[in-house]
């Protein structure tokens, strides 16, 4: 079910040398932190009010001039993260001024590396994606079509080798709980093999329903964020997690008060554990010349 990637996708398109300051050689942040964000950013739309899903309708069609405006401050946003986790960003249609908003968004946040999952194709009209932006070179990255209707999908990006590799899963699930089961329980295989996961996204429940009526039970995962993220201009429902296995040390957690979207990017910065040798990493500092995406 796995569909194949891109290497181009994720060799060096931005400046290599950015933030070297903040790396090691190997690419381990020199402090042994990492900070993650997640992100549903609705295309580029500024979303205020209920009404606005039908008032603003045609943007998701079309496109208009606050979208770059909104794509700058996401990316002045971007900026203070290592990993990025991205849904709902178009690949480079109509309505985006055929600009791929997840290539637009690494370079406006400096991230070397970055990648698009496209998982609904309607040509020149949209192209529905996830992304992921990152200052690691990643070790391994996988591109899987999630299970039920065409349009979800879930990409896997591993860092380091062996039983010390760091595996982080960014996905966008279903509005059905039937659905969004089944998209779990093919998850819950993706990681079985790994110690050390994050699983991070717009996952359409709460935390509750995740890490106790899920296929994820029994994981010891933890969902360290409490604050709701929908509607960002009212929020409500807890919607988007970064869900972290126990060996992974949390030492911050934030939901952004940045109502860009129509939900609020969850933040978290987490110490990875001191079996992480800087040696497992490729260094950072003369990624691969692959093809200009």
């Amino acid at each position: 079910m796995m569909r194949r990637w891109r290497t181009e996708r994720v060799a060096g398109l931005c400046d290599p040398r950015v933030n070297e300051h903040h790396l090691q050689a190997s690419g381990l942040p020199q402090d042994g932190r990492l900070r993650l964000l997640s992100f549903n950013i609705q295309v580029g739309i500024s979303t205020e009010r209920y009404r606005h899903y039908l008032t603003r309708s045609w943007q998701h069609l079309l496109p208009h001039t606050g979208r770059a405006s909104n794509l700058q401050k996401i990316g002045d946003l971007l900026s203070d993260f290592d990993l990025v986790a991205l849904q709902e960003v178009d690949g480079g249609s109509l309505r985006s001024g055929y600009v791929n908003q997840v290539e637009h968004l690494a370079h406006l946040g400096a991230f070397p590396y970055w990648y698009q999952q496209l998982n609904r194709n309607l040509g020149h009209m949209a192209q529905h994606s996830n992304g992921v932006l990152s200052r690691l070179k990643p070790t391994g990255l996988e591109d899987h079509p999630l299970p039920g209707p065409a349009g979800r999908g879930a990409i896997l990006v591993r860092f380091g080798e062996g039983d010390d590799a760091l595996v982080v899963v960014m996905m966008h699930l279903a509005l059905g709980a039937r659905t969004r089961t089944r998209q779990l329980a093919y998850i819950r295989e993706l990681i079985g093999g790994y110690r050390h996961q994050v699983l991070m996204g717009d996952m359409n429940t709460h935390a509750t329903d995740l890490l106790q009526h899920s296929p994820l039970r029994g994981l010891g995962l933890l969902a360290p964020q409490l604050e709701a993220t929908f509607p960002s201009w009212r929020p409500q429902r807890c919607l988007d997690h970064i869900l972290l296995s126990p060996g992974l040390t949390l030492e911050r957690v934030q939901v952004l008060a940045q109502p860009i979207s129509d939900h609020l990017p969850v933040a978290v910065e987490i110490r990875l554990p001191d079996s992480f040798a800087a040696d497992a990493y490729p260094a950072l500092s003369s990624p691969p010349r692959g093809p200009q995406a």
